[in-house]
């Protein structure tokens, strides 16, 4: 890895961490309101639902596979060519994904209602359930252009080395629901049309907080490309092909889940929503934020041709990930009613309701360090401008989790399609981890495997203590949400000094690398 890498993707690492940080922290309060005004309700499900296809498509024609083709072509001919051929690449994209993204925000307005009959067949059983998702799906559907953009913009700014605007952007696609669900909603005969205007809001925000800044960084969308930079275009749009179609395997494993769910009990969608709405929070503070940060300087160690600095880069972003992603798994696992608990029961959202989602987020916290974990192998096969690697996996870890799912529903209900998802990651894992040992040499050698036993052996330890101390102060007793919170705010400072104090003494190179970013601050 060259001289000063690994500083400046812990650095770059901190700081989309931090933004993304804030900006779930802004999600949890979205969703508190969310929940205290529509619950589990018909409503809740039909927007949940509204809400996957178009967030679907723009990680199909946005982030996923943008960036996957974006960042690795961009950085080439930045090496190769310079800077001004490289941001006319960029501008001749910008071009071409606002007329892909104009034409899928046209077609799923008019395809709506048979996008919905696909996704969520079982609403039909639930008067007026069918068409409240269908207008939401029509009023949600020009987001896809906003945030698709922005996705574009974010991969020249995270490629040019700059973080942080980027990483907070969704942080205003939150205030924006927050705001439209508090002062908005209560005044529309309809009310949750009005968490449709404001992610149509917050998306148009997002846009517009990063679009100056990338012309201040020299993007010109109406520049002219040349021939050369007309080429680099074209394989850009060959290396999205497979890229597209690896992401909409996954989520088209995502879609199954929604289809089967709506056939369980009403809330279940909603369930499955809330419960996954806490797994993200590490995914997108660890797992988005490292990956984020050693995409770049992977795809430009790959187009110098230095396999063994891209594998250095990667063993170090699989480190510092895991090692922050363990003790969030045994803490979620271990505070699972609490933390449903105080985040959510309120208003609508009942104590049935918050056992109910609690075993959904079980079920799908078992997988969290896969579902981190992926989001950093996926783009190590990308800095190679390789994108079919990672739609083999996803095709035979789709296949398989469409199997799982069906087969677990009917036992453990949403909570078994949670599972299944879990299952499904850990062998899409899997795979990925055997198609880069081929291309890099293997990656779980002795010292891996001993960091990894070390880590999970810390976060036992610590899931264990912090199960043991919230049972033995009798939690949901507790009197008032204040008492409740401060318990669990100590309990996970607990298990979080725990965690580290073992690692310190099992001599993991992470904790002490942690412990000096801690006292610098």
């Amino acid at each position: 890895m060259p001289a000063g890498s690994v500083p400046r993707i812990a650095r770059a690492a901190s700081v989309v961490g931090g933004a993304t940080a804030v900006s779930r922290i802004l999600g949890f309060l979205r969703d508190m309101v969310i929940a205290r005004a529509f619950g589990v309700s018909a409503a809740a499900d039909a927007f949940f639902v509204a809400f996957r296809i178009p967030n679907a498509l723009r990680e199909l024609l946005g982030e996923g596979a943008l960036s996957a083709a974006f960042i690795p072509i961009y950085n080439e001919v930045l090496v190769r060519e310079g800077r001004p051929a490289a941001l006319r690449v960029a501008a001749a994209a910008c071009r071409s994904l606002a007329a892909v993204l104009c034409l899928a925000v046209l077609a799923g307005i008019l395809l709506a209602p048979w996008l919905v009959a696909v996704i969520a067949p079982g609403f039909t059983a639930v008067p007026g359930k069918f068409d409240l998702t269908v207008t939401l799906t029509r009023w949600l559907f020009p987001y896809v252009l906003f945030v698709g953009l922005g996705a574009l913009f974010m991969g020249l700014l995270n490629s040019l080395g700059h973080f942080l605007t980027p990483a907070l952007s969704p942080a205003l696609l939150n205030l924006a629901m927050i705001a439209a669900a508090l002062w908005l909603s209560p005044r529309l005969a309809e009310p949750v049309l009005g968490l449709a205007y404001g992610v149509l809001a917050g998306g148009a925000l997002q846009l517009l907080l990063q679009a100056p800044v990338a012309a201040a960084h020299g993007l010109r969308p109406t520049a002219a490309a040349a021939s050369g930079e007309r080429a680099a275009l074209g394989r850009m749009v060959r290396l999205m092909g497979p890229a597209t179609a690896g992401l909409a395997l996954t989520q088209g494993s995502l879609f199954v889940t929604t289809v089967l769910a709506s056939f369980l009990e009403e809330g279940a969608p909603s369930y499955l929503y809330y419960a996954f709405r806490l797994i993200h929070l590490p995914i997108g503070v660890v797992g988005v934020a490292v990956a984020t940060a050693a995409f770049p300087t992977m795809a430009e160690a790959a187009a110098r041709n230095a396999a063994a600095d891209v594998r250095s880069t990667l063993l170090r972003a699989l480190r510092g990930s895991l090692y922050l992603t363990a003790p969030a798994m045994a803490g979620l696992i271990a505070l699972r009613v609490p933390v449903i608990h105080v985040l959510f029961e309120r208003g609508a959202f009942g104590r049935d309701a918050t056992f109910a989602a609690a075993e959904v987020l079980l079920a799908y916290a078992v997988g969290l360090a896969c579902y981190v974990t992926n989001r950093i192998l996926a783009p190590a096969f990308y800095s190679f401008q390789d994108t079919r690697s990672p739609v083999r996996a996803a095709a035979v870890a789709m296949a398989v989790g469409i199997i799982l799912s069906v087969l677990l529903m009917r036992p453990l209900g949403a909570a078994g399609l949670a599972l299944s998802t879990a299952l499904t990651s850990a062998l899409y894992s899997a795979l990925l981890l055997r198609g880069l040992a081929r291309r890099l040499g293997p990656l779980w050698d002795a010292g891996f495997r001993r960091f990894l036993g070390q880590v999970a052996g810390a976060a036992a330890l610590m899931g264990v203590l912090v199960a043991l101390l919230v049972h033995r102060v009798d939690f949901l007793a507790l009197p008032g949400l204040a008492a409740k919170a401060g318990v669990l705010g100590a309990t996970v400072l607990l298990g979080g000094g725990t965690f580290l104090g073992a690692t310190m003494l099992l001599g993991v190179e992470e904790a002490r690398g942690l412990l000096r970013r801690l006292r610098a601050r």
